[in-house]
């Protein structure tokens, strides 16, 4: 392991010049800078971030809190915010709750525990109007963004998430454009505000186009391939004459359109399928999926740019921003309403 000694010895000058140099303390001149560091980096050196923690009583770490990294809606979140926590000097923890309150709990404290200086967290939601731990997080004042939006358990930190309400009405209305009256809505779980933002979305572009909602044509379908399966059955045991089905997320989306695929229907001919969130596996499913597209990698770098405020003591303010249609070939004119 090389330390700073044998900077020293390799480059003529002190210890401590070595250390100052790798600091960009100011009292040392940038060409004497620039010769050391050139040095440190031929030879190897790796910074004692843990040590340098001791003296300055920073750490230097984020927290990061998601469901799963194998959802690949996190995945170019996940790595945004990796990116940028590099370009500032930070390190990065990670944990996964797989949408568990008690592991959401536990992950909370563990980054607490580490000292981490600022914490991203995609809640895992409740209905309850208070959490706990959130209030202690807020007690402490830690630097938090939160990555999805703001329950009312945890409305006191700033978040950066899609405009879910929007870009549901935009999806409706491009199934309406096309002449699809009577459409199937796929919703998300009951406890999280994007499925209810979603859903609202739905109805509003139904109403301004003077048709009122079906609750018959409303169905509970989560947020998995699993679950959109599901509600496909019982789509094809209940509904009846719909031309279209609007999905609150793709991975429903896409479990539904398997399930439809498999009974023997037609994507687009007898039904048109739209998601929500535009994952890698929708434009490579059997039937290339339209579908809203999530700016993810943006929302990282929002979120970044959150923490990077609320770290200079600045205020933050939650930010929204824009999903856009991404039409493909599961959608199409209706031709006759659906068996």
């Amino acid at each position: 392991m090389v330390r700073l000694k044998d900077i020293a010895a390799r480059t003529g000058v002190s210890i401590m010049t070595v250390s100052k140099a790798l600091r960009d303390a100011a009292d040392v001149s940038a060409a004497t800078k620039a010769r050391i560091k050139a040095v440190a980096e031929q030879m190897g050196y790796v910074p004692d971030t843990s040590a340098q923690g001791l003296r300055t009583r920073s750490t230097k770490l984020f927290g990061l809190i998601v469901p799963t990294t194998t959802n690949p809606l996190f995945a170019r979140l996940v790595l945004a915010i990796e990116a940028r926590t590099q370009e500032l000097g930070y390190d990065l923890l990670c944990a996964h709750t797989l949408n568990l309150i008690q592991r959401e709990e536990y992950a909370i404290q563990r980054m607490v525990a580490r000292r981490v200086e600022g914490l991203f967290i995609y809640p895992v939601h409740r209905l309850q109007p208070e959490a706990r731990v959130y209030r202690e997080l807020a007690e402490r004042k830690l630097p938090v963004v939160l990555l999805g939006h703001a329950a009312p358990f945890c409305s006191q930190f700033p978040s950066v998430a899609p405009d879910d309400l929007a870009g549901s009405f935009d999806a409706t209305q491009h199934l309406l454009e096309l002449g699809h009256k009577r459409i199937a809505f796929l919703a998300g779980p009951i406890a999280a505000p994007w499925a209810h933002e979603r859903l609202e979305g739905y109805r509003r572009a139904l109403r301004e186009a003077n048709l009122e909602p079906e609750d018959r044509l409303l169905f509970q379908a989560g947020s998995t391939v699993e679950e959109g399966a599901k509600a496909a059955a019982q789509i094809l045991s209940e509904a009846r004459g719909y031309t279209a089905i609007q999905a609150s997320n793709d991975l429903a989306a896409i479990g539904c359109a398997s399930k439809l695929l498999d009974q023997g229907l037609r994507i687009p001919q007898d039904v048109s399928i739209v998601g929500f969130g535009n994952v890698l596996t929708a434009e490579f499913f059997r039937v290339p999926l339209t579908t809203m597209r999530q700016p993810k990698h943006r929302l990282g770098h929002a979120a970044m740019d959150l923490m990077s405020k609320l770290l200079r003591g600045q205020r933050a303010e939650s930010r929204r921003l824009p999903a856009t249609l991404c039409i493909r070939a599961s959608t199409a004119p209706p031709h006759t309403p659906a068996a």
